[in-house]
């Protein structure tokens, strides 16, 4: 420990905390010590001096969410394609208003997006979606962390593969090491096998991870194996997807038979779950949380794109999970509150590979780290904290979020984007955006 004043001190604070076998635990009256973005202490020993110093008395301190999937710039299409089918919404609204995309419009859905975020408590998010140059900057400008994919089709060509490996090439590290990428192939329904098996060889030359849509809804699984005899997962395996690094978004598809396949990609897969969308789309099941987790498979929260989701508000789905979770399992003790906040920290850090850098309030990680006020009367009284913290907080009561050090949001103001400024712009670019006279479709879906 130097003798120069820390970065950024903490005092006062009650801290969520992970013990040696990972269950949660609270620390009250914590101090944490933050240094070059990293967190130097977690004691309860009288604070150093400091640059900056946040009296968080009252307050708990989290591990920054991670949103491990969604599409950010689609905030810009919130409410566009409301109670429709899955097929409905690809087809008639969603793929023909994106092929209107403009960089423009992506850079601008991605301000708004890291706003909403940054306001919610996550301080990371894993993106997967078009023109992510764009993305990619407004995170090195506003501070928050991602982890960024460039989507692709076959319908593309090759070119659509070569540009999400240069994008990933050319940006893995970027934002002073708060940018990290993976190739992003779209699903198993849109790419082919050709492609999806020279993803997982260019994923392996270059230790790139991936992160793509699988076994998202029953009816993908039923019609793959009615049209090819295998499931998406065992499309996965045998492409060798598998034998690479890979999130999968959604696998509400995903059969008892895929298990032992998941199971035998040795670790290497982790899945990101986002319940609010399924509810919406009226999907008749859910991700098989408690499943993968006897497999070892981390599963960690997110929301998927606003346009589907209505909002990236990763607190909901973190209640939401363990709620669906007790109704779909037919048993009230799983997923407890303790649980869901392992899969809020820890396992969605992981599920984005960053389970050795971020997901725990420790010495040596990353300082991303949010304060959650719970002085409301919705929360109100305390017996529980964890269940306090799942069932009853909101991401409106996140007063402070900081990432790598960094405070980007203090007692609820943006320190770092200009809401008001993107909203108008954004706002004027509607009409050109929204325009499907052209007939036109980036993509067909029909699995």
């Amino acid at each position: 420990m130097t003798d120069s004043p820390a970065d950024l001190v903490i005092t006062g604070c009650t801290a969520l905390v992970h013990d040696d076998e990972e269950r949660i635990g609270f620390e009250e009256n914590a101090t944490i010590v933050v240094r070059g973005g990293v967190i130097e202490s977690l004691t309860a020993a009288d604070p150093p001096p400091a640059v900056e110093h946040i009296d968080a008395r009252g307050q708990v301190a989290l591990p920054g969410l991670v949103n491990c999937h969604t599409h950010a710039p689609m905030v810009a299409l919130r409410g566009v394609a409301e109670d429709l089918p899955t097929e409905e919404w690809f087809n008639d609204v969603v793929w023909p208003v994106e092929s209107n995309l403009i960089e423009r419009d992506v850079e601008l859905g991605a301000w708004l997006a890291c706003a909403e975020m940054i306001r919610g408590g996550v301080t990371c998010f894993a993106d997967h979606y078009f023109s992510m140059d764009a993305v990619a900057a407004v995170v090195e400008e506003c501070g928050i962390r991602a982890h960024l994919g460039e989507a692709y089709f076959s319908s593309q060509g090759p070119q659509g593969r070569e540009k999400s490996l240069e994008f990933a090439l050319r940006h893995r590290g970027g934002a002073a090491g708060r940018i990290t990428t993976a190739l992003a192939p779209h699903a198993p329904y849109t790419v082919d096998d050709a492609d999806l098996a020279a993803t997982a060889e260019l994923a392996r030359a270059h230790g790139l991870p991936v992160h793509l849509h699988a076994a998202e809804n029953r009816d993908q699984a039923d019609t793959s194996l009615e049209r090819h005899g295998v499931t998406p997962v065992e499309v996965l395996a045998r492409t060798g997807i598998l034998d690479t690094d890979v999130l999968i978004a959604h696998g509400t598809g995903i059969l008892d038979r895929d298990l032992p396949v998941l199971a035998a990609a040795g670790g290497r897969v982790s899945v990101a779950t986002a319940p609010r969308g399924y509810l919406k789309f009226a999907w008749p099941t859910t991700t098989p949380v408690r499943a993968l987790r006897d497999l070892g498979i981390p599963v960690g929260l997110a929301t998927d794109g606003a346009a589907s989701n209505n909002s990236l508000d990763v607190w909901e789905s973190m209640a939401l999970t363990a709620l669906i979770q007790k109704s779909t399992t037919g048993d009230p003790r799983w997923l407890t509150s303790r649980q869901a906040l392992h899969h809020a920290t820890l396992q969605s850090a992981r599920a984005v590979g960053l389970g050795d850098t971020l997901g725990t309030l420790a010495p040596g990680r990353r300082a991303d780290i949010v304060l959650v006020d719970l002085s409301g009367p919705h929360t109100q009284p305390v017996h529980d904290l964890a269940a306090t913290l799942v069932h009853s907080a909101r991401s409106s009561d996140v007063r402070t979020t900081i990432v790598d050090g960094r405070v980007l949001m203090r007692d609820r103001e943006l320190l770092t984007i200009d809401v008001p400024g993107v909203v108008r712009e954004l706002g004027e670019r509607m009409p050109a955006l929204l325009d499907r006279s052209h007939g036109g479709r980036i993509q067909e879906y029909d699995t």
